[in-house]
């Protein structure tokens, strides 16, 4: 197979439901755009807030744009330990039975029972890169990166859509671990 895709390194972020932002920034707010992301209408937002764990605080995390159904906390393992969660490895939007976490804006404060997870490495393909590949949705693949530290990544999670831009996401704590960064390459060596 070998086809090279772009690596996106996600560092810790919040999605946020419209009635947190509500509670966290003030009736009738509305998120702001500090800059697009790869996946075409998200952004991060200027706006940040504070997630505070049974262990530990981070004061200023930022949040993603659009707003969604549900709040959702992405960390790393590393972020997970410090905040002193037991964040699972899910694909985004599979929060039933995750850690929860007390988040705090300049407005107010929400307790999320759960929504705290270590997102599953993945691949975002539109449809026309997917046919391209001959890939499909929630395929497992296998992905080499290469370089000093370079390493094969298992169960990277296939995510197809007209609505993606081809580009791997994987969290801080997997991109140190193989020595890369934002617009790194990757190969996609096979199905798995």
């Amino acid at each position: 197979m070998h086809k090279e895709v772009p690596v996106g390194v996600s560092a810790r972020h919040i999605h946020l439901s419209e009635e947190h932002v509500e509670i966290l920034f003030g009736k009738g707010y509305s998120l702001t755009e500090m800059k697009p992301l790869s996946q075409p209408g998200q952004y991060a937002a200027n706006e940040t807030v504070a997630v505070v764990g049974p262990k530990g605080t981070f004061a200023k995390v930022r949040i993603l744009g659009p707003t969604r159904k549900r709040t959702q906390l992405e960390v790393s393992r590393t972020d997970a330990f410090a905040l002193g969660v037991n964040a699972p490895v899910r694909e985004s939007g599979d929060i039933a039975g995750s850690a929860g976490i007390r988040l705090q804006g300049p407005a107010g404060e929400v307790e999320i029972e759960a929504g705290v997870i270590v997102a599953a490495r993945h691949i975002h393909f539109h449809t026309s890169d997917a046919e391209r590949f001959d890939i499909a949705d929630k395929q497992r693949l296998r992905v080499r990166i290469g370089g000093d530290r370079g390493l094969i990544f298992e169960n990277v999670v296939a995510r197809v859509s007209e609505q993606y831009a081809l580009d791997m996401h994987i969290d801080t704590d997997e991109a140190n671990a193989a020595g890369v960064k934002n617009g790194d390459t990757a190969e996609i060596m096979e199905k798995i």
